[in-house]
């Protein structure tokens, strides 16, 4: 995962550089923002020079969704306020991918938190460079600001390859991303965490219902 920061690290230097900003920018947000797909939306902002109140709003519904993500990130492995303050912190999608899986249940916190550690050095070392050499790449190369996009999309398909014995799960995250854009449009990834959280309880209210039911019956 780490090597895969690496070359969305240089895309974002590089978009730092065609936009006009100074490289030092790349390093800035990287390691103070740290926030992925907001960071390449920032640019545009910095740019337009928005109003402090608009950037902290769109920071806060490109990111609510680390709301959802704290239900089940296994911070209570952490140890010292220090450590736990930092891996609150560089809680990403990536990082939340890695270590709410099967193959993490035995991870320490301390792998933990030096995970999330090195995929920040790799992000930043690879904005930095990638606005270092952004001068040599020519202002004809486009779809730099779609490389979040493409690893989100990785990470759900991995997501699905791992619950093949559950297709009830992406069925509802697919009816929750379609009913919040046709309902939602403006507030799409919100609505959909939302819809797709509620869904999931659900499920699991009726599932432990039925469990019980049956138990009781035998």
């Amino acid at each position: 995962m780490g090597l895969g920061l690496l070359p969305l690290g240089l895309a974002f230097g590089v978009l730092i550089t065609h936009a006009g900003l100074p490289w030092w920018c790349a390093s800035l947000f990287t390691a103070v923002v740290y926030a992925g797909s907001f960071e390449f939306l920032l640019v545009n902002l910095a740019l337009a020079v928005t109003p402090l109140a608009t950037v902290a709003l769109t920071a806060f519904l490109v990111n609510v969704r680390h709301v959802f993500y704290a239900l089940s990130f296994p911070l209570d492995r952490v140890r010292g306020r220090l450590a736990r303050t930092y891996s609150t912190f560089a809680l990403t999608d990536e990082a939340y991918a890695l270590t709410t899986g099967e193959q993490a249940r035995s991870w320490s916190g301390a792998r933990i938190v030096w995970l999330q550690v090195f995929m920040q050095l790799y992000w930043v070392g690879g904005a930095t460079v990638g606005a270092l050499l952004g001068s040599v790449v020519p202002n004809s190369v486009t779809g730099l600001d779609f490389a979040m996009t493409a690893l989100f999309a990785v990470l759900a398909l991995d997501a699905v390859r791992e619950q093949r014995g559950d297709l009830p799960t992406p069925v509802l995250a697919l009816l929750s991303a379609l009913a919040a854009r046709l309902f939602f449009p403006g507030q799409m990834l919100l609505a959909a965490f939302t819809l797709f959280t509620a869904a999931l309880l659900t499920r699991e209210s009726t599932t432990g219902k039925r469990t019980g039911e049956g138990a009781s019956r035998a």
